[in-house]
């Protein structure tokens, strides 16, 4: 890791930012979701390309503090209320959805040799949906007052709930090297007993931390009570010995249920639209493209666990959509579960951090996670059905 002066660390932060905004504009004029486009710039600006953006511990840093402030947008936009009232349905599709791609990224890598805490972590990733990128998508085809927009929408939200745990459950594997049953339960039990704790007590503590805020003058005051919140809520989580991203979801969800959520997420957005595009952008710049070059002997392995990967990934959400009940498009569900996006960059970063993935690996899923977003758009619009606006 590379120690950078304050002018080469500000100099690096603005190209990171910069190059994630352009690139994110340019992807989305052509269709696809801004992160990609974020992930883009961090491989083209990091060190093995351009090495404009070197991976200095203060851009990390700020990457960490981005995936943070991310956490606690998706928590702040879920409706604990309709999040308790998802059906049969949408829970059948998370849930299968989320084992099928499991099973195949562990099969697929122990098949190709890799240890056991790394198969759980590239199973993992592939777990994971992009509520975000549907939500958009759903949105721009008049799908989200529709059965099948429903079903897609309750079982990307269930996914993101239960993607936390799982990822609570390998970080904690990935930290102490151990894989069984003793260990799962562990970090799910802390996992979700530190979510149930703390939306117990911070339920009426932020009540009177709003009603607090809500008489003070100064500018800004709300929206830096609520971040200062989130960041208390995600160092408790990690003493807790869950994750940290954990306790920022958790607090999202606490603050949701306040007078002043609408006020949070507005004032929140352009705080997200700094830090977060910082986290995706080391992400892409953690990849090696070198390793991504066929004509490498030593990168065909690689190259062929990725393809692997995205046939897995793809095929196990998307045949999570035909158990969505009667009378849906059942490919317009499970095309609507497949992208990964910002998700999967998460587990990605997580286990590359944790040093379960090692480079050529890491590629790998990353590779994956943009070709499975990349095919969601396209394929929802290929498999739309006529607007039939859900009764009741």
């Amino acid at each position: 890791m590379e120690h950078a002066t304050p002018a080469a660390f500000l100099l690096a932060f603005a190209t990171a930012l910069l190059g994630a905004k352009l690139l994110g504009e340019l992807v989305e004029r052509i269709g696809q979701p801004a992160v990609l486009g974020e992930l883009l710039a961090g491989v083209i600006l990091g060190s093995s390309v351009l090495g404009w953006v070197p991976l200095s511990e203060g851009l990390l840093l700020l990457a960490e503090i981005g995936v943070v402030l991310l956490l606690f947008e998706v928590g702040l936009e879920t409706d604990l209320t309709e999040l308790l009232k998802v059906g049969g349905p949408a829970l059948a599709v998370a849930v299968l959805g989320m084992v099928l791609p499991f099973a195949g990224g562990y099969l697929l890598s122990m098949a190709a040799g890799l240890p056991p805490v790394t198969r759980i972590f590239v199973g993992a990733a592939l777990t994971a949906t992009s509520i975000g990128i549907t939500a958009r998508v759903l949105t721009e085809l008049k799908m989200l007052d529709t059965r099948e927009g429903r079903i897609v929408l309750g079982a990307a939200v269930v996914d993101d709930v239960l993607g936390l745990v799982v990822l609570a459950v390998v970080s904690q594997i990935a930290a102490g090297g151990a894989v069984g049953a003793v260990s799962i339960v562990k970090a799910s039990a802390l996992a979700l007993g530190f979510c149930v704790v703390a939306i117990v007590v911070g339920m009426p503590l932020s009540r009177r931390l709003i009603r607090v805020v809500s008489r003070a003058n100064a500018r800004g005051f709300l929206v830096a009570a609520s971040v200062c919140f989130a960041l208390l809520m995600a160092v408790a989580a990690k003493k807790a010995g869950s994750a940290e991203i954990v306790g920022a979801f958790a607090c999202g969800l606490i603050l949701a249920r306040t007078n002043r959520r609408h006020d949070i997420d507005e004032a929140l957005k352009p705080v997200v639209d700094i830090f977060a595009p910082i986290f995706f952008v080391s992400v892409g710049a953690q990849v090696d493209v070198r390793l991504l070059n066929p004509f490498e002997a030593s990168n065909r392995g690689a190259l062929l666990l990725a393809l692997g990967l995205t046939v897995v990934g793809f095929a196990g959400k998307f045949l999570a959509g035909f158990v969505a009940g009667h009378g849906v498009r059942h490919a317009f569900v499970g095309a609507g579960m497949v992208p990964r996006g910002e998700v999967g960059l998460v587990f990605a970063a997580v286990g590359r951090t944790s040093g379960a993935l090692a480079p050529s690996v890491f590629a790998a899923v990353i590779v994956t996670v943009m070709a499975t977003t990349f095919l969601a758009p396209p394929l929802l619009k290929a498999f739309r059905p006529k607007l039939r606006p859900t009764a009741g």
